[in-house]
């Protein structure tokens, strides 16, 4: 169910990725999964539904969908399986950045290509000891003559090899307060490749869940690049670059959250109708449906939550309080009915024969993704008190 008014072409955009996802996706996520193999397949097939390019204006060759229906196709990609919407989340990121903080040479340079998803892109943002508190990066770029030196170390980079474009996040100067030094920087690499230039990848980090995706580290050492790759065109502007795109982020977070949820739910409702316990489905055990009623209502709250976010996102508004307040609850959300998704199906719930046992693994990186649920209560706080402060 959805409260946006989408046009036929939007519609058609969400039922074909729904379509696709029931057709290419659910039959082998499962396996893929669980042998941790990149889905090359299934990505060449997203490049040329034109998914990678969904909000790149069409005067640059992509589909121009606003936030919300973007996030609407996240919902179904995850619902399949949440890697393909991490693939495809940075990137996404990266391609607004350059949409909306470029200089109009950058734009004409890097968003023609990248609508292809040849090259992938990465946001490098975190560091082994800056994670939430992005003003303690120690990243830093230095000019010299018509380049920039980078040295430092980034972590936790989705697509961190297989990418061609880093939007990376750097210092290029000391100031007080800290992030009004911060740069980012268009950062091109060989793709596939462990080294290029001063660009060291490092190797894939193993993880809980969110498997199928790399997740690397990334250092940087004496690594040159062009002026001309400074987002923008001037210094000092990358902490509002990365705030801003992190709006994105988190509202694309919660939809992928309302996508795994949504899977586990119905996963748990159609295992409630066929076992049955002491002569009938547990289905018709109250017990089970207080949980699936539960269930089914978190599921629309967090909708409602997420769209709302993404809506005003289009309208131009600023949406930290709403994204953090969409991220927060879905997240949270997606782990309770994992949860109780995995306790109805009992000891098949944590059996790797169940794709419960898979939703439950991957619902934790959203408790943690683009910032932490802390965070965002500290988030949401925050602009709480600006809203209803004292006069």
């Amino acid at each position: 169910m959805s409260v946006l008014n989408l046009t036929e072409e939007q519609k058609l955009i969400v039922d074909t990725v729904r379509e696709f996802v029931e057709k290419e996706v659910i039959p082998v996520a499962d396996e893929m999964e669980h042998a941790d193999e990149f889905p090359e397949k299934i990505v060449e097939q997203m490049k040329e539904m034109g998914l990678f390019g969904m909000m790149v204006p069409e005067e640059y060759g992509g589909l121009g969908m606003p936030l919300s229906v973007y996030a609407l196709t996240m919902v179904e990609l995850s619902r399949g399986w949440m890697s393909l919407a991490g693939i495809l989340n940075t990137h996404t990121m990266a391609t607004w950045l350059i949409k909306t903080f470029g200089t109009e040479e950058q734009k004409q340079r890097f968003l023609p290509r990248m609508i292809t998803g040849d090259p992938r892109a990465a946001l490098l943002m975190s560091e082994p000891h800056a994670g939430s508190d992005v003003q303690a990066i120690k990243t830093r770029a230095v000019r010299d003559g018509d380049d920039y030196v980078i040295n430092g170390q980034k972590m936790w980079v989705t697509n961190g090899l297989r990418s061609g474009i880093c939007m990376t996040l750097t210092k290029t100067a000391d100031t007080d307060p800290p992030f009004k030094g911060m740069t980012m920087f268009i950062v091109e690499k060989d793709p596939g490749a462990e080294r290029t230039g001063g660009l060291i990848v490092g190797k894939n980090i193993p993880k809980l869940g969110y498997k199928g995706v790399e997740t690397t580290e990334v250092s940087f050492d004496d690594h040159r690049l062009p002026a001309a790759n400074l987002l923008g065109g001037e210094e000092g502007q990358g902490f509002i670059h990365n705030m801003a795109a992190i709006e994105i982020g988190r509202v694309n977070v919660a939809a992928r959250a309302l996508g795994v949820a949504t899977r586990a739910f119905e996963e748990a409702i159609a295992y409630a109708q066929e076992r049955t316990t002491f002569g009938k489905p547990i289905a018709e055990h109250q017990a089970i449906q207080f949980k699936l009623a539960e269930m089914a209502t978190k599921l629309e709250a967090a909708r409602m939550l997420m769209l709302n976010a993404a809506a005003l996102k289009d309208a131009g508004e600023r949406v930290d309080l709403e994204a953090g307040m969409a991220k927060l609850y879905a997240s949270e959300m997606c782990m309770e009915v994992c949860t109780d998704a995995l306790r109805i199906h009992g000891g098949y719930g944590y059996s790797k024969e169940y794709t419960v046992e898979r939703l439950f693994r991957d619902a934790p990186f959203f408790l943690i993704g683009e910032g932490t649920s802390e965070i965002q209560k500290m988030v949401i706080a925050r602009n709480l008190l600006k809203k209803y402060k004292v006069r």
